[in-house]
């Protein structure tokens, strides 16, 4: 006859395949949690407040533009009707300008410079993720009766876009044109 042991085993049960694609689910909403905001919220994105010029990413429409050689300065105001005012502009290609964003709504609203596809593939991921945020120098997120800022070096000639992309925003038209000569 064989004697038992009568303390309790050290060893854990194999339940990786029970578990394993619920261990994953949790790990990964845990991860994407600690970066994520809810895109309404009263905190909001933190807007990086300093330039680094070792920082700066060029894109097809430009790159982050270094405040103490702004150009130009540009006022937009955003409404709830949808729209940006003005809703088009011309800038030279190699012009840093400072875009000074009023947020005239009672909703959060923001400005988003992209190239047309950029800013309608962001959208999309904006309806399927409506949770999502993100502080990128392209952007302002700007908060009812609030103003934001962008300063930006368009260093690409063409036709670009800005937009809001809170979702339905994009959808209901709140885009505006933007050519670089």
């Amino acid at each position: 006859m064989q004697a038992t042991d009568p303390r309790p085993s050290l060893k854990a049960p194999d339940m990786t395949n029970a578990f394993a694609p619920r261990i994953l689910a949790a790990a990964l909403l845990a991860a994407s949690s600690a970066t994520a905001f809810a895109h309404g919220d009263e905190g909001h994105a933190p807007k990086h407040t300093t330039f680094d010029a070792s920082k700066v990413e060029a894109t097809a429409f430009g790159q982050e533009g270094d405040p103490k050689k702004v150009t130009r300065t540009i006022r937009l105001s955003m409404a709830d009707t949808m729209r940006f005012t003005p809703s088009e502009f011309t800038v030279r290609r190699g012009q840093t300008v400072r875009f000074l964003i009023h947020n005239d709504g009672n909703v959060l609203h923001e400005m988003v410079l992209g190239t047309p596809d950029d800013l309608k593939a962001h959208a999309d991921l904006m309806k399927k993720f409506p949770e999502m945020e993100h502080s990128d120098p392209n952007m302002a997120h700007v908060k009812p009766k609030a103003n934001g800022e962008i300063v930006w070096q368009f260093t690409q000639p063409g036709k670009f876009e800005f937009a809001c992309l809170v979702p339905g925003h994009f959808e209901a038209g709140m885009v505006g044109k933007l050519t670089v000569q």
